[in-house]
């Protein structure tokens, strides 16, 4: 990833000496005689840090690329919570960039302005982005509420060297099976049975809704009205057997070993395999281990799949300037140079399929790997309730379970009893 460092490093140094006005709240905030004459849009968005100095280079870029609108980014802690308020005020932001996964949700609630006129106005063919950002993106009335922009998932890393030193090969880390006999290789114990070297991370329960597709199974049925939970099935016992199988039988992880390593076992060297997405590779790079990707494990069916994340543009309802978003959206989303632009500033991937074919990813040895996986992932379901069935109901189970409080039987059942009183009263309403 040398070469993906060097752009980032390069942009870093650019972008602050673009930022050098920037305002407190984190936009790029250029006033001045540069915006003179021009209209002003505001955008609000959740990403901070490093990445705010990365949206300011693409906000300048289009600012710079025409004469009407000036675009200022502001960072939002609370994004849902303030920008709902700002609605019923009537002071709200002119684009926002949303977690595409609960779009359905606050498009319910009258959040967002619908953009179908927009697109059909300017022929955008939506073909040209992944699909499963695209429906995730749509309410439940069928209309578009938003474009996607970036995706996420996660892939497999592993650390060169422990491989190497271990014998283990990673081009035949391609199935369950193949992952459970490397990491039982990997793992080290010392003469009283302390955990030394991990061979797998198990440290996430949520990354559940990955394995479970991996087994066949899916996380809720919604062909049927209500929809209720399918995770109580052979496939969710499947997950929770395999688990139970690196946990306590190979003993590849124990719970809570890479606290001691600042939660991130793997970047300390101490962990030899992980899941991990793109925004770990501008870390990783910095702290010099050698390390390398794999695409996803095929489960016990043959079945290889992952969960696609990320984030989209929208205009919010009531935004005052609607047609200067949409303007600045269009720029970014359907140009496949911008798409490339800043996945070189941030590691963020584009959802635009034509920039992710770009020779920037496609000749890179890690990047490769994460626009080879975007082909099979598919996004979490777009039914209401959804995220509470994973975090309320079926989380806290998974936690007893691999703490070893609860049966896997009676982990499932006990989420599946909760999930479908959630799904129950979120489609009631």
């Amino acid at each position: 990833m040398k070469k993906l460092m060097a752009a980032v490093l390069t942009a870093t140094v650019a972008t602050g000496l673009l930022a050098g006005c920037s305002t407190g709240n984190g936009g790029n905030g250029e006033k001045g005689s540069e915006a003179a004459g021009k209209q002003e849009v505001t955008m609000w968005g959740s990403m901070s840090g490093d990445a705010v100095e990365y949206i300011n280079q693409m906000t300048e870029n289009y600012n710079n690329s025409q004469e009407k609108y000036h675009v200022t980014y502001a960072v939002q802690d609370s994004m849902e919570e303030k920008l709902v308020t700002a609605i019923a005020g009537g002071d709200v932001p002119d684009i926002v960039m949303w977690d595409r996964f609960t779009t359905a949700t606050y498009a319910a609630k009258g959040a967002f302005m619908p953009l179908d006129d927009y697109i059909a106005g300017d022929k955008v063919d939506m073909d040209q982005f992944y699909q499963p950002t695209v429906e995730e993106m749509k309410g439940n009335d069928g209309k578009q509420y938003g474009i996607p922009l970036t995706v996420d998932t996660r892939i497999l890393f592993y650390n060169k060297d422990l491989l190497k030193e271990a014998g283990v090969n990673p081009e035949e880390i391609s199935t369950w099976d193949a992952l459970k006999t490397a990491a039982a290789a990997l793992t080290k114990r010392d003469a009283g049975g302390k955990l030394e070297q991990s061979g797998f991370s198990l440290s996430d329960p949520g990354l559940f809704n990955n394995w479970i597709l991996q087994a066949g199974g899916k996380m809720v049925d919604d062909t049927v009205t209500p929809p209720v939970t399918a995770f109580n099935s052979d496939a969710g016992l499947a997950v929770l057997n395999y688990w139970d199988e690196l946990l306590n039988q190979e003993k590849v992880y124990d719970l809570g070993f890479e606290d001691g390593f600042g939660g991130n076992g793997f970047k300390a060297g101490k962990v030899a395999i992980c899941f991990n997405g793109p925004w770990a590779l501008k870390s990783l790079d910095e702290s010099g281990i050698s390390y390398g990707v794999l695409e996803q494990p095929e489960g016990p069916g043959g079945v290889r799949s992952a969960i696609m994340g990320g984030f989209g543009l929208v205009i919010p309802s009531k935004a005052k300037n609607a047609d200067a978003a949409w303007d600045f959206i269009k720029w970014w989303t359907t140009q496949p140079e911008n798409g490339v632009e800043f996945a070189k500033l941030s590691a963020n991937l584009p959802a635009n399929k034509n920039a992710a074919a770009d020779d920037y990813f496609m000749n890179d040895e890690i990047l490769s790997v994460f626009s080879k996986t975007m082909l099979y992932a598919t996004t979490r379901m777009p039914v209401p309730g959804y995220s509470d069935v994973e975090g309320l109901a079926l989380r806290p189970q998974l936690d007893l379970f691999v703490g070893g409080t609860l049966s896997a039987e009676e982990a499932l059942a006990t989420a599946q009893k909760q999930g479908d009183k959630i799904l129950a009263e979120a489609a009631s309403k």
